[in-house]
């Protein structure tokens, strides 16, 4: 009999039975929410405007702002931020010329959102853990600035927003108004990428990185999903069905051109770290690389399990078409034998300080991403 506290996989059970005890209480929290109009907390929303069946909106526990946005967001150093932020730790990385900023997902697992502006440009840099998914946003519209807060409603697990302006509620996932005065709007996205710490630090040593104050008390640094992420595990309030294509919590990077849309599941990616596609007709190029810490393992992200970074690009670069391969582990274009960097920079050779296009992208687990973009197809090497 195997005993469960010497077992390896010990942490993991004992996560397990924290979200199931969690997720009593967020039942318990549904019912209570259910039993007021949604218009006493809202009394600002405009409830007759609205896309998507209500009834596939459920409270995820918090109440309105109960998991509070960084609105006045500070920033350090990397070298003040690596006193805290394990070299092996995901950021999010926006870069607008001349400006590049991390923001570490250890924060924003317990904020969701940072209201923010970036070389002139207001953007929203969001993070659902229940679907693994960085977005960022523009968040100028219609000539309105927009703040955004988190409503404490999921749909399909993902995270709903709202704007200070309007109190319409937006789905980040697809960075559409659901709900409100607002509805059918689309905030512009900026280009984002996830990758570990120690990357974006030596591309960009002079760049800035969100600082732990917050103006909030949070363990930073911790995982409050312990174990969520585990390839068998069932998404968390999410009711639909599964897209049996791919396990549900499996991670993948999508690359979204026109209408089509492309799934890059890692399980292929951990075995070919470099493919170059071709997605509606546009040659692109996905990057990956291992050995970023996953910030839904272990309880302390420090102690988690590594996983991939993945980013993709436009091979073209000058009205030519580049073709990449992983070579002694570096990523190497066939036609200069130039060497690229995770971020699509190239670092050395011929084209050494040349920049490749982002196209648009992004990681997440496969059972958001499909709950959304069902038609997407599912890369499998030729």
């Amino acid at each position: 009999m195997v005993n469960v506290l010497t077992s390896k996989l010990w942490y993991l059970r004992i996560a397990r039975i924290a979200l199931l005890s969690a997720a009593g209480w967020w039942a318990y929290k549904n019912i209570v929410y259910a039993q007021l109009p949604v218009t006493i907390e809202w009394p600002k929303t405009n409830f007759d405007k609205h896309n998507v069946d209500m009834n596939e909106i459920l409270s995820g526990g918090p109440p309105k702002d109960g998991i509070p946005s960084i609105d006045e967001p500070k920033f350090v150093s990397p070298d003040s931020a690596a006193e805290w932020l394990d070299p092996r730790e995901p950021v999010v990385v926006v870069v607008l010329p001349p400006t590049a900023r991390a923001y570490p997902l250890q924060i924003l697992t317990w904020h969701e959102i940072v209201n923010d502006t970036l070389s002139g440009v207001p953007i929203t840099v969001t993070f659902c853990p229940l679907c693994n998914a960085a977005i960022v946003f523009d968040r100028r519209v219609k000539g309105k600035l927009l703040d955004f807060g988190t409503t404490g409603r999921l749909r399909n697990s993902d995270l709903i927003m709202y704007d200070r302006q309007t109190e319409s509620w937006w789905q980040q996932f697809t960075g559409r108004a659901i709900i409100g005065d607002m509805l059918d709007t689309v905030l512009k996205r900026i280009p984002a990428s996830i990758i570990a710490f120690e990357d974006f630090r030596k591309a960009y040593p002079n760049a800035t990185v969100l600082s732990r104050d917050t103006g909030y008390t949070r363990r930073y640094g911790s995982n409050p999903y312990g174990g969520y992420d585990s390839i068998d595990q069932h998404p968390f309030l999410f009711s639909g069905a599964v897209d049996g294509r791919l396990p549900a919590m499996e991670r993948v990077l999508n690359i979204s051109l026109g209408t089509t849309h492309r799934l890059y599941p890692f399980k292929i990616l951990d075995k070919t770290p470099v493919i170059n596609d071709v997605v509606d007709k546009k040659p692109v190029v996905v990057f990956s690389k291992a050995g970023t810490l996953s910030v839904l393992d272990n309880t302390s992200i420090r102690d988690s399990r590594t996983i991939a970074s993945a980013t993709a690009w436009d091979r073209r670069l000058d009205g030519r078409t580049l073709n990449f391969e992983h070579r002694n582990g570096t990523i190497v274009d066939r036609e200069t034998q130039s060497r690229w960097t995770l971020l699509g920079t190239a670092v050395s050779g011929p084209l050494a300080g040349r920049q490749l296009h982002s196209v648009p992208s992004g990681v997440h687990f496969a059972f958001a991403w499909l709950a959304f973009n069902p038609q997407s197809s599912i890369y499998s090497p030729p």
